[in-house]
């Protein structure tokens, strides 16, 4: 059976805020750069889009955490299944994450990479659904702050699909 899925923003939207955040980070950060940490792998998309809208200078990692697996609710148990490359001492760090919805996941990886010897560590987030928290995460950039639905799209999936989707949806 194929899910049905609406369209909570369109790609038009997606973009437009997206340009707005690059916006905001490039003033923050006027005279520094910035380390972009992308979050495998659903932040993927975000993490590229928002990298060419940010005018200071930026360098770039990926870290791959999880505490879904296939399923719509977080287990709880987060994972890290690929650590950053290079080390971040001294860095300006910003993750780039597609989604906060418990913050299990990200209050573990903040502290884990606030232990690392960084300069700063901040926090972007494409979507925000502060109705699920469950550990105080503080996101310094936010794209959209949703309801409490399963959202896919743009890079967020539901046990692997529907990441293509250029527009965030609604899985019904």
């Amino acid at each position: 059976m194929k899910d049905k899925i609406s369209v909570l923003y369109t790609e038009e939207e997606v973009n437009a805020r997206i340009k707005e955040l690059g916006e905001e980070i490039s003033r923050d950060y006027a005279g520094r750069s910035v380390h972009l940490v992308g979050i495998l792998k659903g932040a993927t998309f975000f993490t590229c889009e928002l990298a060419k809208r940010i005018t200071v200078p930026v360098t770039l990692d990926f870290m791959s955490v999880s505490s879904y697996g296939n399923s719509t609710e977080s287990s709880g148990v987060v994972k890290i299944n690929k650590d950053l490359d290079e080390p971040i001492e001294g860095l300006d760090v910003l993750v780039v994450e597609d989604i906060v919805d418990t913050g299990n996941t990200l209050s573990y990886l903040l502290d884990n990479l606030g232990k690392r010897g960084s300069a700063s560590v901040k926090l972007c987030a494409l979507l925000n659904k502060p109705e699920r928290r469950l550990k105080d995460v503080n996101v310094d950039y936010t794209g959209f702050i949703i309801p409490d639905a399963f959202v896919v799209g743009y890079g967020l999936d539901y046990a692997q699909k529907y990441r293509n989707l250029p527009y965030i949806g609604i899985i019904e």
